[in-house]
């Protein structure tokens, strides 16, 4: 006797109807994979909720107002989310209480968990949905990850923090590994200015209030992202084809104003150098923000760093400029790479130094080198692997070691291979991987390939031994 499913099959095909193939409803082998909620992270180890599993998100338009004497925020973000994978809901990360969500206009149930906002809304692979989230608090009561992130005063807010900082302000997938078209606007008091990523496009006042919308150009990912708002001296312009804009905040001290002006405008000079020792500059507008809070670091916004009061010297704009190539352009694939954006920027603070009539890159590296004993805590982490334990990951990964090992370990490379393949490496791993990630593996792969030179115990040597390197020539120090 013939099977059911033959005679299913001629009964749909005399009238004229598809029969799925077995399994699908099923979730069987050979069949589709069934729809399943998508994991609450992207699959980083250090932090296993940053991101989320199963969509990619094409870009965000935030619509946020604050009130800098309450500390609230309130607003709306619009995000284009694209299924990588058949789900029943997806997860985005955000700490402000929400009031709705709307998925094509319609709304949608969704839970909240501290961290974790999980959206009830099947999205199939390949499928792109709208996705409006309205929310209101104030950031200053919220943290994560052990880290309170909003910097804030009676005059002025500026959104900057890295690992995180997009949670505080607008919901994200938020890792390095997505990222996305942004545009930023900003309601706060006429009286105030607002300055983000990219250019400005408009400004429209309404009574008391002025909504300020930035642009950037190119896609980043979300922690890149910035605003602030509060009273600031602007200063603008154009060299050789690339705008510029830097903005100092009217609230520093009366003496640092002039110092901080005169620092940011070099901004375009730095660039231009920067770009002839490693290639084009990958985005469209360059420049810098100068604020009066103290966070105690500076931050490499995408397009736009911002300077601390404390963080206001050449070497650090040299840093932070030299991070949009690695870790902006570049960003990390996983957050246990990061020597690779510290390394390379505090490299090329040594670099500016010796083309500049500083101290050779080779003998600051000789020196460090031999400032620290064998036994010095220095030594006794990997580079490449700071974060052995999620406790202590914010605090281990932006550790001294990581920034200064990682720019002895990129010197003593340069020792190793020779000026000719060192710089055909760097220039090749920005042009290869721009606009992208990349990990460690990828860039000693690269190296090795550059080079046509097995490097392995060279890299074991300075990313992934917790002790000091053999002062020998095969480890770039002989």
């Amino acid at each position: 006797m013939p099977g059911v499913r033959p005679l299913v099959a001629a009964l749909a095909a005399a009238l004229g109807l598809a029969l799925l193939p077995a399994g699908v409803l099923a979730g069987e082998a050979g069949g589709e994979t069934a729809p399943r909620p998508g994991p609450s992270g992207i699959g980083d180890p250090y932090f296993p909720l940053d991101g989320n599993g199963g969509i990619d998100v094409v870009s965000y338009d935030i619509h946020d107002r604050y009130d800098l004497a309450t500390g609230t925020l309130s607003g709306w973000t619009d995000l284009r989310i694209r299924g990588l994978e058949p789900l029943s809901s997806f997860n985005l990360d955000f700490l402000l209480p929400v009031t709705s969500v709307h998925v094509a206009g319609a709304p949608s149930g969704f839970t909240q968990q501290r961290h974790e906002l999980a959206v009830a809304h099947r999205l199939g692979a390949g499928q792109t949905v709208d996705v409006r989230v309205r929310y209101a608090g104030r950031p200053g009561r919220y943290s994560y990850a052990g880290e309170g992130n909003w910097l804030a005063g009676a005059g002025e807010v500026v959104a900057m923090n890295q690992p995180h900082m997009a949670p505080w302000w607008f919901p994200a997938n938020d890792h390095p590994r997505d990222r996305a078209a942004i545009r930023i606007s900003i309601t706060v008091p006429k009286a105030l200015d607002v300055v983000a990523n990219g250019r400005q496009v408009r400004r429209k006042v309404r009574g008391d209030l002025a909504t300020t919308t930035w642009r950037a150009d190119e896609p980043m990912v979300p922690y890149l992202a910035f605003f602030a708002a509060g009273r600031f001296k602007v200063a603008q312009g154009t060299r050789n084809g690339l705008p510029w804009l830097v903005a100092v905040s009217r609230a520093l001290p009366t003496a640092l104003k002039p110092e901080a002006m005169a620092l940011l405008r070099r901004t375009p000079e730095v660039t231009e150098w920067l770009a002839g020792e490693v290639g084009p500059y990958p985005f469209s507008t360059v420049g810098g923000l100068a604020t009066s809070l103290e966070p105690g670091f500076a931050l490499e916004n995408q397009t736009r760093p911002t300077y601390s009061p404390a963080s206001l010297d050449l070497a650090t704009l040299v840093h932070e400029l030299a991070h949009q190539w690695f870790g902006d352009s570049v960003a990390v694939e996983s957050w246990s790479d990061i020597w690779l954006n510290e390394g390379a920027a505090t490299f090329f603070e040594w670099r500016y130094a010796e083309t500049h009539g500083g101290t050779p890159a080779a003998a600051r590296l000789r020196a460090e080198y031999d400032a620290m004993a064998a036994d010095d805590d220095f030594w006794a982490n990997k580079v490449a692997n700071p974060c052995p334990t999620y406790q202590n990951c914010v605090s281990s990964i932006f550790a001294p070691f990581v920034y200064q090992r990682g720019s002895m370990a990129i010197q003593a490379l340069r020792n190793r291979i020779g000026e000719a393949d060192f710089w055909s490496l760097l220039r090749r791993w920005v042009a290869e991987r721009g606009g992208a990630t990349g990990s460690t593996a990828q860039f000693t792969a690269l190296a090795e390939e550059v080079s046509g030179e097995d490097l392995d115990g060279f890299f074991a040597a300075w990313l992934t031994s917790p002790t000091k390197p053999a002062d020998t020539a095969a480890n770039g120090l002989g």
